[in-house]
């Protein structure tokens, strides 16, 4: 089965291959047209300037070679040859000199730039009758040509120069010189710039995690520090946003906290009694309902991040839970240490252990450093649990999972929905599952 390629295919196959960062594609865009570029001008260089050039040097030394050999032919006297010599010697830079009995040799190396060779044989070729043999290696500064003639090998010797243009590496070499040169001007610009947004997306994240950084301030390009003060901006319209909910809300429970203890004090007051009684649950309901209320509204986002031993605070929170009537087991190595606010993680995972203590009779939890660096905390129980296809509708405000929500339960569903909102204020999440012990293993995982 044949594979056909479309150009839909290969625009996909390229994709994949091309650098996914903002910094590797500006870097592609800039260097590879100069990259490119390069090359085009050193392919037109060599093809229609060097390797012309070449050819005309080959064609002249090809030409003073053949006439030495034919006025050695003309007059094979010793002193013929010596005139010859001294003249060829003094007027072209070429030594002639005379081995009689020899033959050409066998082999012969190649030059890298295989051009070179082809232009000079060539030359060679068209000029000269008899067998020759030339080698542009051997010697760095001359170029060795051998003819057979009857009574040997006459052999030239010629400088290089005379043969081709010596100075092609020169010209690659400066455009390489010109091509790394550039390629590191555009790295530290495009460094610069992408540095601005590598800033500008840790302010944000860090931001969203709860932490202010003060220190961040605009700058790169124009499109950028625009970008970096709209982020400003909406950071300070949203902090404006918190603050005032935030007052908005200890005003509303000084409010409502005022007639409830008010009523407290008139129940406390009054005749003991079954009424009295039932009032005083109600009351009692209220209050825990109005706590959870504007915990859930108000959050922890004031509180300054610290790094925090876990097996202390772990601790403080299973005691609580044990106080209430729960078994309650921890299990965390002592220097094991998260970046959080103290007090809302306490809070989530209070919550997570209640809400494992008033539907299983034994709680576990067990904290421990995940591999890649983050923190993971897990509650589990020994309770009924909750049906996977629910553990999303769970995390949802008021949300108890029962129909006729009429439980005499005390909560309002807000326990999983806080743990959540402070583990995503860290940057983690709030993690169901089913737990080794049969019941629901909530776990609570936090960034390192």
């Amino acid at each position: 089965m044949r594979l056909r390629v479309t150009p839909r295919y290969l625009g996909r196959l390229i994709k994949r291959r091309l650098p996914t960062s903002l910094f590797g594609r500006s870097l592609l865009i800039i260097v590879l047209p100069v990259a490119l570029m390069q090359v085009a001008v050193t392919w037109i260089f060599f093809d229609a300037h060097w390797d012309t050039v070449t050819s005309r040097l080959s064609d002249g030394l090809a030409g003073e070679v053949a006439w030495a050999v034919e006025g050695y032919q003309d007059d094979k006297s010793p002193e013929a040859f010596a005139v010859l010599a001294r003249r060829a010697e003094e007027s072209l830079s070429l030594s002639i000199a005379l081995q009689e009995g020899r033959v050409l040799p066998q082999n012969r190396r190649y030059s890298f730039f295989a051009p070179v060779d082809r232009a000079l044989k060539r030359a060679l070729s068209e000029r000269l009758d008899a067998p020759f043999w030339f080698d542009t290696t051997r010697y760095p500064a001359y170029v060795d040509i051998r003819v057979q003639v009857d009574e040997g090998v006459l052999r030239v010797l010629a400088p290089r120069d005379r043969a081709f243009a010596t100075q092609g590496h020169i010209f690659i070499l400066w455009m390489t010189v010109a091509t790394l040169l550039l390629t590191a001007v555009a790295i530290l610009f495009i460094r610069n710039q992408t540095r601005a947004i590598e800033r500008l997306a840790a302010a944000a994240d860090a931001f969203g995690r709860g932490v202010d950084d003060t220190g961040f301030k605009p700058h790169g390009a124009r499109e950028v520090r625009q970008a970096a003060h709209a982020f400003l901006s909406m950071k300070s319209r949203i902090q404006r946003h918190i603050e005032q909910r935030t007052a908005l809300l200890a005003s509303v429970s000084h409010d409502l906290r005022t007639p409830l203890t008010r009523l407290k004090l008139e129940l406390a007051l009054a005749p003991p009694g079954t009424r009295t009684a039932e009032m005083k649950r109600d009351l009692a309901e209220m209050e825990h309902m109005i706590d959870e209320y504007l915990a859930f509204a108000r959050g922890e986002g004031g509180e300054a991040v610290e790094d925090v031993a876990l097996a202390p605070l772990l601790a403080e929170v299973a005691e609580g839970a044990i106080r209430a009537g729960a078994q309650v087991r921890v299990e965390a190595p002592d220097d094991l240490t998260a970046r959080v606010r103290p007090s809302a993680l306490r809070r989530a995972v209070s919550n997570l252990v209640m809400n494992a203590a008033v539907h299983g009779e034994t709680v576990e939890v067990v904290a421990r450093r995940l591999p890649s660096g983050g923190v993971e905390i897990a509650v589990d129980d020994d309770g009924p649990g909750i049906p996977a296809a629910q553990y999303e509708d769970a995390f949802k405000a008021f949300n108890r999972l029962d129909e006729a929500r009429n439980q005499n339960i005390k909560g309002v569903g807000l326990g999983l929905a806080i743990a959540r909102d402070v583990a995503r204020g860290h940057g983690g999440e709030v993690l169901l599952d089913r737990s080794p012990l049969g019941g629901l293993r909530a776990a609570i995982r936090l960034p390192a």
